[in-house]
């Protein structure tokens, strides 16, 4: 039978921690005998050079091994902290695995979750949020791909893209591990909008024939050069000089741009060439996997390759700091055939940047959905129906809550029924529930496994109103806050998908009538626009709801009284809440009642 995932975590990991203790021995054994070279070599000189006892030649020797030495040993320095980082990997998939995460991943806080009707209400981002328990990207384009699945549902023929994308990611361990260990320097250091820019910018030098005419003029300084030295005339020699001299200064600013901005963006495009030639080595099964793949070329070029011929002439620009290539910068027009060349290589493959970087952000996020899958075998992918709103699950939890903790419940919102109304006391678990819905419903439209042992739903867009406040900055109170969010969650029915709303104490800052006319008057709005959802409340007067019907479904939730302590135990119920204990809660605390 295969190892469980943690099982193989733990295999894993012990494998790694032996490579960083057996690189950190040859570490300290290289340093060793580095330092014993240098005193035999110190010693060699001394009987050479003191006692001439040795021939002088004896020192290149130990100059050779010394040079060796360094270079082993910058090799070994740079395999263990690739060994560190796949530690650190498997040290973090456990922790998600045993549930100690928070806190240890990525946590979206760059992301603007204002503008979202779902983003604040279902911990989206931040500590503990669903974005650091999925999020496995290295770089920026991973995170942002990610966070974009989250925030918007996808199309039904892209959630079965990766539907079939993810099970084939899922058991290729190897690949999650080289790219988070090949990951941690892209993170910090690709910038994907500089990158793009000098990319997709016109050509800066729009005369083609110049370089052509650059390449004839060196050519012909290279001939009267050798005219001058056979003959001993120096005038052809000159004319050619001012002639390149005329045509480099006409060209120098252009010519100085192009360099300096090939170099500064070969810095990122190395840095991604590591990811890409990973990715090129892989053989993949699902369609989807395969265009991604595809769309790491450029006209047949693999994308590393293509890196690596820009960094040639790269390298030919770095060669200009050197005084004699300086020197014969005019006479061979180095510099411009190298901006000429550079500016040709950017109409080759510039186009081809942003999809890499578009790949490579979706093969990291399907690469996090994918670990998720790996390290949460029993979540199953939802099924998709087609027809009139619908979200029906079976055994549904809460996937931010530890797997000891988390109370699974059935809910339907399908068919007749259009709303379920949560009642229950503060703390009974309403506004759990509430969240566990739409996190759910979030997952599946990521085309991610849901949290629960079954879950049907047809397309569906959220909207959430449970954590609503009143701001001091903006002058407007907690009723005016939600009232404003409600208008928002009516005004997303009128685009594109059906909604799923989650009203989590409707209208609980005014007064009881206003509150009982204001929530009929919302929830037959939302029914008049086809939206299902959830309403929680423990105000029994929204139960019995005016022209809702059979439409609307009272569930519950309860609490107990013992020993002097509440208990709940979090598990929904059909009717409306039949038990109150407010006041016995009261005078628990100590208020006199």
């Amino acid at each position: 039978m295969n190892p469980s995932p943690a099982e193989e975590y733990k295999q894993r990991l012990q494998a790694r921690e032996q490579r960083v203790t057996e690189f950190d021995r040859q570490h300290i054994r290289i340093g060793n005998l580095r330092l014993l070279i240098v005193l035999a070599t110190l010693t060699v000189a001394w009987f050479s050079l003191k006692r001439d006892a040795l021939s002088p030649w004896w020192l290149l020797v130990g100059l050779a091994l010394l040079l060796a030495l360094v270079v082993y040993h910058s090799k070994v320095l740079r395999n263990k902290v690739c060994a560190e980082r796949a530690v650190d990997f498997y040290r973090r998939g456990l922790a998600r695995i045993e549930d100690r995460w928070p806190g240890t991943g990525q946590q979206g806080e760059r992301f603007d979750a204002s503008a979202s009707l779902y983003a604040t209400d279902l911990d989206l981002f931040g500590r503990g949020s669903l974005f650091e328990l999925l999020s496995q990207a290295r770089t920026r384009m991973g995170e942002d791909t990610l966070a974009g699945w989250l925030l918007a549902p996808a199309s039904i023929e892209t959630i079965h893209q990766r539907h079939a994308a993810i099970p084939d990611l899922r058991p290729r361990l190897d690949l999650r591990e080289d790219v988070a260990v090949l990951g941690d320097d892209v993170k910090a250091s690709v910038h994907a909008e500089a990158l793009l820019q000098w990319a997709e910018s016109p050509n800066k030098l729009k005369q083609p024939v110049i370089r052509w005419i650059a390449l004839l003029l060196c050519l012909a300084a290279v001939a009267a050069a050798i005219f001058w030295g056979s003959t001993g005339l120096n005038g052809p020699f000159f004319a050619v000089l001012i002639v390149e001299g005329i045509l480099f200064l006409a060209h120098r600013k252009g010519v100085n741009e192009v360099l300096h901005g090939t170099a500064r963006a070969l810095e990122d495009l190395q840095l991604l060439s590591s990811l890409l030639a990973r990715l090129e080595r892989e053989r993949f099964d699902s369609p989807r996997l395969q265009t991604i793949q595809s769309a790491l070329s450029s006209h047949h070029v693999a994308g590393s390759k293509a890196i690596a011929k820009l960094a040639t002439i790269v390298e030919y620009i770095y060669s200009l700091d050197n005084p004699i290539v300086r020197a014969l910068d005019i006479p061979l027009l180095y510099s411009v055939q190298l901006a000429y060349a550079a500016e040709a290589w950017r109409s080759a493959h510039g186009k081809a940047v942003h999809l890499w970087l578009e790949s490579v952000g979706e093969m990291e996020a399907l690469l996090s959905l994918a670990a998720y899958s790996y390290e949460h075998p029993a979540d199953p992918f939802p099924e998709l129906l087609e027809g009139a709103p619908c979200f029906e699950a079976e055994q549904l939890g809460h996937p931010l809550i530890p797997a000891e903790n988390c109370v699974r419940n059935g809910v339907s919102v399908c068919g007749k029924t259009r709303v379920l109304l949560v009642s229950g006391s503060n703390m009974s678990g309403k506004s759990t529930l509430l969240r566990a819905v739409g996190l759910n419903a979030v997952l599946a439209m990521a085309g991610a496994p849901v949290r629960a042992q079954r879950l049907r739903l047809t397309p569906l867009q959220v909207g959430a109103s449970i954590l609503i406040n009143d701001s001091l900055q903006e002058g407007s109170s907690r009723f005016y806050a939600e009232i404003t969010r409600l208008r928002h969650i009516c005004d997303l029915t009128e685009e594109g998908l059906p909604v799923l709303f989650l009203l989590d104490e409707l209208l609980q800052g005014t007064n009881s009538k206003d509150r009982l006319a204001g929530a009929e008057g919302v929830v037959q709005a939302l029914f008049d626009r086809g939206a299902i959802g959830f309403i929680s409340t423990h105000d029994l007067a929204l139960t019995d709801l005016h022209g809702a019907g059979d439409r609307l479904r009272n569930v519950h939730l309860q609490d107990e009284i013992e020993n002097g302590r509440m208990k709940f135990d979090f598990t929904l119920r059909d009717g409306v809440v039949t038990k109150s204990n407010g006041l016995e809660l009261m005078r628990l605390i100590g208020l006199k009642i």
